[in-house]
C-alpha cells in the first residue's frame, strides 16, 4: 500500500497578490507605466478609525429639533477686503473643464450654490457655464497656466494657488489627447487632440519668499479683494502650512492621498504622499505655534464621505473640508445604471477609474458629445444638493450630541481612536485609555 500524503492547500502570496501579478504582466507585456485616475485605493487609516464621544453624565446635549447648531464659515479674512461666507463647511474641489465635461462642470456649479458653498475651477480656466451658474467660484492658478488670464483672476471669488494634489505631490497633470477637443483646446492654446501634461512646478517662482511675491502680484491684480489659498499635497504639511502663511496665504488647503486626480501614475496615487488624516495635526499644529490657528484658515480634501468625516475633520482642527470624487458620485459617477457599459470597457460600477480615456458612459469625465447628453446638469445639480445637505445634516447630528452649538466647536477631546495608528495620527486618546502614541515619552 503507498502511502501519499495529503494535497497542500495552494496560498496566493500577499504580497504577489491578484492585482500585483497581473499589473507585472501588464507591464511585461507593453512597456509602459499604467495611467488611471481617482485617489488611493489601498486601505490607510482613515476617520472611520476614530469614533464621537457623545454627551452623558459629563456633557450636556443639545436637542436635535429645538436648538441651533450653527454650520457657516468664513474664508479668507487674513487680508482680503471681501472674505467668502458659506453656509456649509464643506466645499468643491477643483476639477477642470477638459478632465469633466461642461455640463458636469455646470452641475457642480448649481449645487454648491444652492448648497451656499463653492465650487473650484480646476486646470484649464473658467467657463462661462461655471462662471453663470456658480454663486461662489475659486479660480486655481496652477502651474500649467492653461486658460488663465487677469479677466477670469478678477470674476472669481478667490484664488487657489495650486502647488500639488493628494494623489500626486510633487508631479504634473495629464490630459490625453482623446479629451483636448476644439473647445478644450481653445481655452488652453493647445493643438487638438495632442496630448497635454502640466508641469509640476510653478515657472516663476521656487521657493516661499518667491511665493510671497506671486501672492502680492495677485493681491494687486484683484485690488486685494479676493482671498488667496495655497493648497499642498499631503506630504510635509507642518512646513508646508508654516511656509505658506509666511508667504501671506488667506486659506490653506491640504489635499490627502486618498484625494483623487484625473490621470497620473499608477504607482504614484499609492505610494506618494500621506494619509489625509496623518495631515490634519502637523498642519493645525503649525497655524497653532504660528498663532495663526482660525486666522488663516484651513481646508482639508481627500476621502472625504459622509457628515461624519465633516465633524471628525473639523474637530481635528480644519476649518472646512473640499470634495471631489464624491462629488462625482453624487452626479452620477459609477452608477450601476451604466454597468453593461462599464463591463465592455473592462472595469465595473464603483471600480472605473479610467477618467482618462474619454469614455465615461455617465458623461461626466468626457468629451463625448453623444456622452455628455447623458447628463442633466439641473437635474444632477440638485443630486449633488441633496448630498450635501445630508452631509449637513448627520454632521450637525453628531455635533449636538457633544453639545455643541456651532460645528466649529468639536474639538479633539470629542475623539477616540480604534488603532494606535489613528491615536498617533490624529493626536488622540487610544479608545479605552488616556495614551496618545507619541506623547508624554511612550
Amino acid at each position: 500500500m503507498t502511502y501519499r500524503n495529503p494535497p497542500t492547500t495552494p496560498r496566493k502570496s500577499a504580497t504577489f497578490d491578484d492585482y500585483t501579478l497581473s499589473e507585472i504582466r501588464r507591464a511585461a507585456a507593453t512597456g509602459i507605466y499604467d495611467i488611471r485616475g481617482a485617489g488611493a485605493k489601498r486601505k490607510l487609516p482613515h476617520f472611520d478609525d476614530l469614533l464621537v464621544l457623545g454627551a452623558s453624565i459629563s456633557r450636556y446635549p443639545l436637542e436635535g429639533y429645538r436648538e441651533r447648531c450653527d454650520t457657516s464659515v468664513v474664508l479668507g479674512s487674513r487680508h482680503a477686503k471681501k472674505p467668502i461666507e458659506l453656509k456649509i463647511p464643506i466645499t468643491i474641489a477643483g476639477m477642470s473643464f477638459g478632465s469633466l465635461s461642461g455640463p458636469a462642470k455646470e452641475a457642480l456649479g448649481r449645487g454648491a450654490t444652492l448648497s451656499g458653498t463653492s465650487t473650484t475651477t480646476g486646470d484649464g480656466g473658467m467657463t462661462e457655464e461655471e462662471r453663470g451658474h456658480s454663486q461662489t467660484l475659486v479660480y486655481q492658478y496652477l502651474p500649467s497656466r492653461y486658460g488663465m488670464n487677469p479677466r477670469d483672476l478678477r470674476r472669481a471669488d478667490a484664488i487657489e494657488i495650486v502647488v500639488g494634489q493628494g494623489a500626486k505631490p510633487g508631479g504634473g497633470g495629464m490630459l490625453l489627447g482623446q479629451k483636448i477637443s476644439d473647445r478644450v483646446a481653445e481655452m488652453r492654446t493647445l493643438p487638438k487632440g495632442i496630448d497635454q501634461r502640466s508641469a509640476s512646478r510653478h515657472p516663476d517662482w521656487t521657493g516661499p519668499d518667491d511665493l510671497e511675491i506671486k501672492i502680492l502680484e495677485l493681491r494687486e491684480i484683484t485690488d486685494w479683494e479676493k482671498p488667496i489659498y495655497v493648497k499642498v499635497g499631503g506630504a510635509r504639511p507642518y512646513y508646508d502650512t508654516a511656509l505658506a502663511v509666511k508667504s501671506g496665504a488667506d486659506v490653506v488647503v491640504i489635499d490627502g492621498m486618498q484625494g483623487g486626480t484625473a490621470a497620473t501614475q499608477e504607482v504614484f496615487i499609492e505610494n506618494v504622499g500621506q494619509p489625509t488624516l496623518a495631515c490634519i495635526r502637523p498642519a493645525v499644529q503649525a497655524l497653532q505655534d504660528l498663532g495663526m490657528h482660525r486666522k488663516v484658515q484651513l481646508i482639508v480634501s481627500g476621502g472625504i464621505r459622509n457628515g461624519a468625516d465633516v465633524a471628525k475633520a473639523l474637530a481635528l482642527g480644519v476649518d472646512a473640508v473640499s470634495i471631489g470624487t464624491a462629488a462625482l458620485v453624487a452626479l452620477g459617477d459609477n452608477d450601476p445604471r451604466w454597468e453593461a457599459e462599464y463591463n465592455e470597457l473592462g472595469t465595473t460600477a464603483g471600480a472605473y477609474d479610467d477618467w482618462h480615456e474619454g469614455r465615461d458612459p455617465a458623461g461626466i469625465t468626457t468629451q463625448d458629445p453623444e456622452l455628455m447628453k447623458r447628463v442633466d446638469p439641473i437635474a444632477a445639480g440638485r443630486r449633488l444638493a441633496n448630498y450635501l445637505k445630508v452631509m449637513t445634516l448627520e454632521a450637525q447630528t453628531i455635533a449636538r450630541a457633544c453639545g455643541k452649538n456651532s460645528l466649529h466647536n468639536l474639538e479633539p477631546e470629542d475623539l477616540v481612536a480604534l488603532t494606535i495608528e489613528a491615536a498617533a495620527m490624529a493626536g488622540v486618546p487610544l479608545a479605552g485609555t488616556n495614551w496618545i502614541p507619541g506623547k508624554n515619552g511612550f
